[in-house]
């Protein structure tokens, strides 16, 4: 199912929502002007290697300097056309709402902060792997989990396309989110023990969903009520 709109109108310009989109999208044309040697670099430079955190000695043989900077600067990069595109229009569905609860500023602590746990997590379950992660999946994932506990009876717009023709249909925000981390979760599940992991950072994404769920009360602004949410 892929995501079009959901039905809850944001009560704020998303300021650090449509700010996080433009760094995202300047951060990718920046990697696309370089040349491919140095492309490949920049992913093993400032996307979340494991190995470079958990093999101290391979990392320094390399020439991996000693820096935890990659598990902020790896949200910003994007392996290509369609996961960045992918990425940030399900942060645009998603991410007003939530910003809507928390304040612009608060948000952004939030997001990093799901961004950064969703890093740790892949290392923890990859520790061995020395291919790069990169992507804005784990932040955003902490976005949907508390999408998910605050806004669960909303509709979401989904596209399902059967062969060429695109099946539209409304779903509950809780029923979409929750088939999404199910899936995200046995996909994890199934990888895990099969050496160097693929090409999407499952476990990533289920921590950020985790991170989102566990701590996005702690970033609710208290001066403004809820807003109403269609049925």
């Amino acid at each position: 199912m892929i995501p079009i709109r959901d039905t809850i109108p944001s009560r704020h310009v998303p300021v650090t929502t449509w700010a996080l989109i433009a760094v995202n999208a300047v951060a990718f044309f920046w990697q696309l002007t370089l040349p491919p040697a140095a492309a490949r670099d920049a992913m093993f430079l400032f996307g979340i290697v494991p190995a470079r955190f958990t093999n101290p000695m391979w990392a320094a043989e390399v020439g991996f300097p000693h820096s935890f900077l990659p598990f902020v600067t790896t949200m910003f990069l994007h392996g290509g056309w369609l996961h960045v595109i992918g990425n940030m229009w399900v942060l645009w569905i998603f991410g007003d709402n939530v910003e809507d609860r928390m304040g612009p500023l608060r948000f952004l602590v939030f997001y990093l902060s799901c961004g950064i746990a969703a890093g740790l997590i892949h290392v923890a379950t990859n520790a061995a792997s020395r291919v790069p992660a990169v992507g804005a999946s784990g932040a955003i994932a902490g976005v949907m989990g508390a999408y998910f506990v605050l806004y669960p009876r909303s509709q979401i717009l989904a596209m399902f396309p059967i062969f060429f023709w695109p099946i539209f249909f409304h779903v509950p925000a809780w029923v979409y989110l929750g088939f999404w981390f199910l899936f995200q979760f046995f996909s994890g599940a199934a990888s895990l023990g099969n050496g160097q992991p693929g090409g999407i950072a499952w476990w990533a994404h289920i921590g950020g969903f985790a991170f989102g769920i566990l701590t996005f009360w702690a970033f609710l602004r208290r001066d403004r009520p809820a807003p109403m949410v269609p049925v």
